[in-house]
């Protein structure tokens, strides 16, 4: 695109749409994303890489009148000029008219203006991440002295989108996300300990805290005990709870527990759903809020894919806070327009963020450790994948850390296992949960950042097989 003028974005979303009504769409929906990025890598004790981007992509769903009703067409490239928009238009208006009828067709969603439509997007930059840089000068002085080395990555971006809608909808979101991952390693490797977190503008961060808890890892990790595969009470952290929840929540569409595909499905009950079974004793409540404090996303649904979980046809539809468990038991399963149509079930776009609350949930992890008699300290998991929908069987790697538990102590680290487990049937067996914390999975986090979890024990955590995985 060298040599052309750029566009603003809100233009682009107008000459976009003005492109699709010239070419005859039966409806458009336009994305704008402007992403702006920093981050900072260290290893070795020492600052290696950094470096600031920016980027700008557009989407153009585009809608067709095809033989049984509307073919849809939708596609996205990094451009910057009318032209380009105008060709991109075009592109997807003719893959609309080569499909097939779209199931989840329907009106493109009406509306007004947001008041900041006209802003620039926003902008991240080095002095985000300033304090990171000198702090850690502190932590590689401590690795040095403890014979330990220090590993890591932080990055903090700020994704600006527009969406325009052939209905009349304006809407503009501003969403910051950062996240920080430490690494510690020691006695040659044989060691090594992680944590993340998860923030919205580093103001959060206590960088020397992180490392910390990296040292205290390590410390649990000079004794070593070997344990055999079986089934032990555990606590989980935050970042563990959530990569386990995550995969609930992405699981729990209301369109594959109707059609008997899911956990959420009735058992040898042809087209129901588990709603408003009782999956825990524990009060627990599992819930998605665009306006959590810290955890604050997008109050409208975007997305360039259509799922169980979204409809290309729902951007801009609003996604208000939603609970899925409430107070243990199934209380709500993710639709869009056409899913909700299907079951009969109210229309409840799942927003972008995820918050698990215990009704009178105190402590911490080391409080609930303190509180187990035997049993293992799981600090993160890895590699997990599902090996079994009908009940959300996950397999996966224990990583960085697997730690005896004595006499409410961490006495040593053991061996790193293979687990399979349920998130479901685990919720089952919770024993005690702490309080609430924002947190970052360490599997998931790359793909789902806002997470709020509180710590759990757990009875039975099922170790299947030793691991050599380190």
């Amino acid at each position: 695109m060298t040599g052309r003028p750029r566009e603003s974005s809100p233009h682009l979303v107008e000459a976009a749409l003005a492109a699709a009504a010239r070419a005859g769409c039966a409806g458009c929906a336009v994305l704008v994303e402007e992403t702006s990025t920093v981050n900072l890598r260290w290893a070795l004790n020492g600052l290696s890489t950094n470096g600031l981007t920016s980027s700008r992509s557009v989407t153009v769903v585009a809608g067709a009148a095809v033989p049984g009703g509307t073919g849809v067409g939708v596609l996205s490239r990094p451009v910057t000029d009318r032209a380009g928009v105008t060709e991109l238009v075009a592109d997807a208006a003719a893959l609309a008219r080569r499909a097939g009828p779209a199931e989840d067709a329907a009106p493109f969603v009406a509306g007004g203006t947001s008041s900041d439509w006209d802003d620039p997007a926003g902008e991240t930059g080095p002095g985000t991440l300033a304090g990171v840089a000198r702090t850690l000068g502190e932590v590689f002085g401590r690795s040095i002295s403890a014979g330990r080395e220090s590993f890591g990555f932080a990055q903090h971006e700020v994704t600006t989108t527009w969406l325009g809608t052939s209905g009349g909808l304006r809407y503009r979101h501003e969403q910051p996300r950062g996240t920080i991952e430490f690494t510690g390693k020691a006695a040659a490797r044989t060691r090594s300990a992680w944590i993340g977190q998860g923030t919205r503008d580093f103001t959060d961060v206590d960088v020397l805290a992180l490392d910390d808890e990296i040292t205290t890892r390590l410390g649990w990790q000079e004794r070593r005990l070997e344990l055999p595969p079986g089934r032990y009470d555990t606590v989980l952290p935050p970042s563990t709870v959530a990569d386990l929840l995550i995969y609930y929540f992405w699981s729990s569409d209301a369109r594959s527990a109707q059609e008997g595909r899911s956990v959420f499905s009735a058992p040898g009950s042809p087209g129901r759903t588990r709603l408003g079974e009782a999956l825990t004793g524990v009060p627990l409540t599992l819930f998605s809020d665009p306006d959590h404090p810290g955890l604050e996303c997008a109050g409208r649904v975007l997305t360039g894919v259509s799922s169980p979980m979204a409809s290309v046809f729902d951007n801009g539809l609003p996604s208000p806070a939603a609970d899925w468990l409430d107070q243990g038991a199934i209380a709500g399963l993710p639709t869009t327009r056409h899913t909700a149509g299907l079951t009969g079930l109210p229309v409840l776009p799942a927003a972008g963020n995820l918050v698990l609350r215990a009704d009178g949930g105190q402590g911490t992890t080391l409080d609930l450790v303190a509180g187990l008699d035997r049993g293992l300290l799981l600090t993160s998991l890895w590699y997990i994948r599902e090996v079994d929908p009908q009940t959300l069987l996950l397999t996966g790697l224990t990583r960085d850390g697997v730690y005896l538990v004595e006499g409410g102590e961490v006495i040593g680290t053991t061996s790193n296992f293979r687990f399979n487990e349920s998130p479901v049937d685990l919720l089952g067996r919770v024993q005690a949960a702490g309080e609430t914390q924002i947190t970052l999975a360490r599997e998931n986090g790359e793909w789902f950042t806002r997470t709020a979890m509180p710590p759990l024990r757990v009875g039975g955590y099922n170790m299947s097989t030793i691991s050599v995985a380190s």
